[in-house]
């Protein structure tokens, strides 16, 4: 399972580098949207509906994305929209101190909404903020990716103290310790690399974007777990589905950015 898991995330990994470095952003976002909108026919499945109804879903969604194109070069457009989002993720918080209360289908969608739109407008502008754009992009999934596994193996040997147990049983506060330790690290390390004379302006803002990816994390594990569902889909071999690779992107996401826009930092 380990094999599997590592060969899977190493093609993953490979054809994100590509498109955040290969391409311009036009075509990144279009890539991103494809991607997110599987992961939006997913969260279809959240709310229990059947493939027709995911669909319209999925189709809603990128109707929504073509009207936000317009705003992904705005700073000021892409605030307020990440403002909301930021909103939602305060609000997913509390609402994991609640579960297992039923989660009402409407709230579900709406979610849906606050989770993939922000998240593909947050990238879509960070890809195109000059001159570090591309950097920053990967900067914050590579983050994300090294809290994810120092979360894994860290929790994995050292996991005691159990974060969330109603919402997602594996998961430790050792876990999340280990986690935000090697996102540091990593992150500061690939600033060294490419002499990033910035790195002390952004890494409190990565950081604090790590701490949202665990809320994301566990908000998609909530909404699986009232769903019934132990993986969001099947695409991706040992990795599960789209929202399950995507999940503490989602969150991590919108909190860089938002902090960006407000700072202008990052240049």
């Amino acid at each position: 399972m380990l094999r599997q898991r590592v060969v899977t995330a190493l093609i993953l990994g490979t054809i994100a580098l590509v498109t955040i470095f290969a391409l311009p952003t036009w075509a990144m976002a279009g890539v991103l949207a494809a991607v997110l909108l599987v992961g939006a026919w997913e969260w279809g499945g959240f709310a229990q509906w059947s493939g027709g109804a995911r669909l319209v879903y999925a189709g809603a969604i990128a109707l929504c994305m073509l009207m936000i194109w317009p705003l992904s070069q705005s700073a000021a457009a892409v605030t307020w929209v990440l403002t909301v989002a930021a909103v939602w993720w305060v609000a997913a918080l509390l609402w994991l101190f609640r579960f297992p209360t039923p989660i009402a289908t409407w709230l579900i969608l709406v979610g849906g909404l606050c989770v993939i739109l922000p998240t593909w407008l947050a990238l879509t502008y960070l890809h195109g903020y000059q001159p570090m754009g591309r950097f920053l992009v990967f900067l914050i999934m590579a983050a994300v990716w090294a809290a994810d596994a120092g979360a894994y193996f860290v929790g994995g040997r050292f996991g005691r103290v159990k974060l969330a147990p109603q919402v997602s049983p594996g998961k430790t506060w050792e876990g999340v310790i280990g986690g935000v330790l090697s996102a540091g690290i990593a992150v500061i390390a690939l600033c060294v690399l490419v002499k990033y004379a910035s790195w002390h302006v952004v890494l409190p803002m990565v950081m604090a974007a790590v701490l949202a990816s665990v809320v994301g994390d566990l908000t998609v594990s909530m909404f699986k777990r009232n769903a019934g569902l132990k993986d969001s889909g099947q695409i991706f071999p040992g990795h599960g589905g789209v929202m399950d690779r995507l999940d503490s992107v989602s969150a991590a996401a919108p909190v860089f950015v938002l902090g960006l826009a407000l700072t202008q930092a990052g240049h």
